[in-house]
């Protein structure tokens, strides 16, 4: 339920709009989401044994930092402080806000304050008092986050199976002899050689499809987590993409491709919707389908996020009061401050920008982690590949990414640039803090 309802949020009702623009095709189309599909699956195998040596708090930061030392798991905990989860989690707030607003007008963008990085509208302080809420929540109580989790998650996914439906029974588009596959360059030119148009087009697909190693955060709140927690990571991924791929067969059956890379605001889910059963309703039924998948994706992302903060100061990376845990057995000071500083970047209007820059480093993490597990088998006999395909799947993951980090890198170079300078910004932070707590170490006699 974590993985699951940590992947699926407002992305997947509103990413396949830049992807139909890269590569204006459906066949095309389908084939990014089956890229996205096989990277990310491939991701999750790939970590199932990682996360059978390792059942610790923080997941990915531990992998990382028995891979490539205290500075490496340090970088990945920064980014993820800095925006990867903070920024993710205000996305989702905010995004929340706005879909509240086709049901309650009140909820408008329109900002009633706007100086320099803070901007204040009903939409922003809807997002702030919804990450408040479901932060003091997760400090309550494990179960109780967990509980909200699993009936959000079923709540989505039944929605989005119900969306898959509609779009299947009720379009005809996919039916008709007229129907091509292929690319019409006369009308939509590609905006890139198609090699790397591929690449670029699955970025956001893959945004979408990120969060699926949350459940690492948590392991050691996990029953048997040697055991359940690949099996989750294999499970609530194979789920998760299945439904993404049939969401746009679905899309394609409702609209053109064209009709998708121009829906307005990028809101494919909504005119698919309304092409199939045009009138308000339908619109105020797929908001109500995007708050709910709203909901369980920030609750995931809070309950999961934290454990890297504490996991960090427990290793005394970081901050000792992160470290502590309530009488629950909950990190709630790392909860408080991922959600302070979610809230922060909510109200700043840039965390969009953040993420877009951020997205390659996601992926260049995830690339580190799987090559620090091919280092760390040469000392830990666990995690040596079993079989053939244990082989394989790492390394393919390690090829398919770097494709769509070099396609995004010659397309659009400014994004891998920023993305490397916010993480850069860790190293004099990682020194400061290494040195703050040097100096408050008892020195020996």
């Amino acid at each position: 339920m974590i993985v699951s309802g940590s992947m699926i949020g407002s992305g997947i009702f509103i990413v396949s709009a830049e992807a139909a623009r890269q590569v204006p095709s459906p066949l095309a189309l389908l084939l990014v989401w089956a890229l996205t599909f096989a990277i990310t699956l491939a991701g999750a195998w790939s970590y199932g044994r990682l996360a059978m040596a390792f059942p610790k708090a923080g997941g990915q930061y531990v992998y990382l930092r028995e891979a490539w030392g205290d500075l490496g798991g340090f970088l990945y905990g920064w980014a993820v402080l800095l925006v990867i989860q903070t920024g993710t989690i205000a996305a989702v707030a905010v995004a929340f806000g706005k879909y509240l607003g086709v049901l309650v007008p009140a909820v408008h963008a329109e900002p009633w304050l706007h100086l320099g990085f803070l901007r204040l509208s009903p939409v922003e302080l809807v997002g702030v008092a919804l990450i408040a809420l479901v932060t003091w929540w997760n400090t309550t109580s494990v179960r109780r986050g967990a509980v909200v989790q699993n009936v959000f998650t079923v709540a989505k996914a039944l929605a989005l199976a119900a969306l898959i439906l509609a779009c299947l029974l009720l379009g005809h588009r996919l039916f008709t002899a007229d129907f091509q596959w292929g690319f019409d360059p006369a009308r939509l030119p590609l905006k890139a050689p198609l090699l790397w148009a591929f690449a670029v087009a699955a970025v956001q697909p893959l945004f979408a499809a990120d969060a699926w190693n949350n459940v690492t955060f948590l392991s050691e709140e996990v029953r048997e987590p040697e055991r359940n927690v690949p099996r989750a990571l294999l499970l609530g991924t194979g789920l998760v993409c299945t439904l993404y791929f049939l969401t746009n067969v679905g899309y394609l059956n409702a609209l053109p491709v064209a009709g998708i890379g121009e829906a307005p605001q990028d809101r494919v889910a909504t005119a698919a919707v309304e092409a199939i059963a045009p009138g308000g309703p339908a619109a105020r039924l797929m908001a109500g389908i995007i708050l709910v998948s709203g909901f369980g994706c920030l609750n995931g992302l809070v309950l999961a996020g934290a454990r890297v903060l504490y996991a960090m100061s427990r290793d005394g990376l970081f901050l000792a009061p992160f470290a502590r845990l309530n009488p629950q057995g909950i990190p709630a000071a790392a909860l408080v401050a991922q959600g302070a500083w979610a809230s922060a970047l909510a109200v700043s209007g840039k965390y969009g920008d953040l993420l877009d820059f951020l997205m390659i480093a996601v992926l260049a993490f995830y690339v580190m982690t799987i090559v620090g597990r091919i280092r760390l088998a040469r000392r830990r006999p666990e995690l040596r590949p079993q079989g053939l395909a244990d082989r394989l799947v790492p390394l393919l993951y390690v090829a398919l990414v770097l494709y769509v980090c070099a396609g995004l890198t010659l397309v659009k170079p400014a994004y891998p640039l920023w993305s490397l300078l916010i993480v850069l910004t860790g190293i004099p932070a990682y020194f400061a803090l290494r040195r703050r707590a040097d100096v408050g170490r008892p020195r020996a006699e």
